[in-house]
């Protein structure tokens, strides 16, 4: 059904009260092979079937649309007016998906953990793809799973985009020499099958990464809620969720197709299609290494622990003070207090998110 014409699928749509509208997309003009090729999700070891993924999913339908959330409705585009997702990406022709839909979730968490909604964050879904991906099989011909992707933004960290650039052919690991310097860091990542836990994480924490199975109907999607209409398994895919609504009845996605798919390359998906909710990828936090220039001190926690307090650096959040000994942690708090007090910005490092040298201008 990929050479559908889009009133013919309109029309089916309609018939089945489908929710959604069909139209010319960037995607939906290519050949059943280019399509495939902007997929690229392959369960692994440990991770459920496409249709193991479908069966959980529609299995749940009744506990997600009864979930009392906690919000109704939420879009990481718009909480209090800011935007916190990262523009759209194109990953071209080649099965890059888990790189893209794990890095659009990651990119967020920073932005939200920073509490910064205009940070300029840009990862190298290359890097993690083309370096950190083959070990475990990954390719653009045969795709990735998840498992190793959010491995590898745990234990070896993925640099920005100008160190090694993106582009849609299988290629050598080719990054710059100073990458580890540059990389970014996740602290864990864990998965949600429950749909409570779902909405509750996203509404709370951030977006989540998730795999579904993509039918040929999907690539001349437009707008509206998508549920499967018509067309065959085209194969497995992986994007990031980035809200729902209770009242739609959907969640609500950022693709790596570009803008000239679905609504500026976004997409809403019904609760129980596809696979999409069977299970999530939650990322818990981003460890950061670096000089944070020029910064405030607006807050200082301790408790009644053995060199145990944190500062929240303006910009940046809560930061954990360094509990090496008690010379470097006293003298670093003594540093802090009076940055704070005196309303002296600073020059912060950390490693990991752990300040370890303060400079006070």
């Amino acid at each position: 059904m990929a050479d559908l014409d889009p009133s013919q699928l309109n029309t089916l749509i309609q018939a089945a009260d489908g929710g959604w509208t069909a139209g010319q997309t960037s995607v939906s003009a290519l050949s059943e092979d280019e399509q495939a090729r902007r997929l690229g999700y392959t369960p692994g070891p440990g991770e459920e079937s496409l249709e193991q993924r479908n069966q959980a999913s529609a299995a749940k339908i009744g506990a997600l649309k009864a979930t009392i959330s906690a919000a109704a409705a939420y879009d990481w585009r718009n909480v209090g007016g800011n935007n916190y997702i990262t523009p759209i990406r194109d990953q071209g022709g080649c099965g890059s998906c888990v790189s893209f839909g794990s890095t659009a979730t990651v990119e967020a968490m920073i932005r939200i953990q920073r509490g910064n909604p205009g940070l300029a964050v840009d990862l190298s879904e290359a890097s993690l793809f083309f370096c950190i991906g083959p070990a475990s099989g990954a390719s653009c011909s045969n795709g990735w799973y998840m498992t190793p992707a959010m491995d590898g933004y745990k234990n070896t960290g993925v640099p920005d985009e100008a160190c090694f650039p993106y582009t849609d052919h299988q290629q050598a690991c080719a990054q710059c020499s100073n990458w580890a310097s540059r990389a970014t860091k996740i602290s864990g990542w864990h998965t949600i099958s429950s749909a409570a836990d779902m909405k509750t994480w996203i509404s709370t924490k951030g977006p989540l990464a998730s795999c579904f199975t993509v039918y040929n109907d999907f690539f001349s999607y437009k707008s509206g809620v998508y549920k499967h209409v018509s067309g065959g398994v085209a194969g497995g895919h992986c994007i990031s969720v980035i809200g729902y609504s209770d009242a739609g009845g959907f969640w609500i996605c950022k693709n790596s197709w570009g803008t000239g798919w679905g609504e500026q390359g976004f997409f809403c998906i019904a609760y129980g299609q596809c696979g999409i909710d069977s299970t999530m990828w939650a990322v818990e936090g981003i460890l950061e290494t670096g000089w944070l220039n020029n910064t405030k001190v607006v807050g200082l926690w301790t408790i009644d622990q053995d060199r145990n307090a944190w500062a929240y650096l303006n910009g940046y959040g809560w930061r954990k003070i360094a509990w090496d000994n008690d010379n470097i942690f006293f003298d670093l708090l003594r540093l802090l207090a009076a940055a704070k007090e005196g309303g002296r910005p600073v020059n912060v490092y950390q490693d990991n998110g752990v300040i370890k040298q303060i400079y006070v201008l």
